[in-house]
Parts: C-alpha cells; structure tokens; sequence
C-alpha cells in the first residue's frame, strides 16, 4: 500500500533532508515543492492585464463598463 508523509523541512547544510519516519532502506519517491524566494510576497496587482481579455489598469475596465451600459440604452 501506498502511503504519504507531508512535511516542511529546511534543507541542512550538508543538502540532506531527514525524515524520523523512514528506516535506512527504505524505497521512497520523492516529490519536491519549494519557494525560491519565501520573502518575496505575491501582490495580485502584479496580476493586472497578464491575463487574456484582462484590463491592464481600472481606468480600463472602467471604461469598458461604461461602454458596455451604454449599449445596454
């Protein structure tokens, strides 16, 4: 059966990880997620207008609403 361990370890300054519940030989996959920089906070400003058919700034979309209700008259 297949089993998990989810842990968050910092990784020592030989380059190991340890993990009490494994026993020398035991056969693992290992799966690694990190964060490059953990200090570099994600903004959703940084977000504006990257995405398809996204407005690039409020004043866009804003703009873009108006034009919509005045289609709607």
């Amino acid at each position: 059966m297949t089993q998990a361990i989810r842990q968050d370890i910092t990784v020592q300054k030989d380059h190991r990880i340890y993990s009490p519940e494994l026993k020398l030989g035991d056969r693992v996959e290992v799966i690694l997620l990190f964060n490059q920089d953990e200090n570099k906070k994600s903004n959703l400003r940084t977000l504006l207008g990257t995405g398809k058919g996204s407005f690039s700034s409020q004043e866009e979309a804003d703009a873009f609403i108006r034009r919509e209700r005045n289609t709607w008259e």
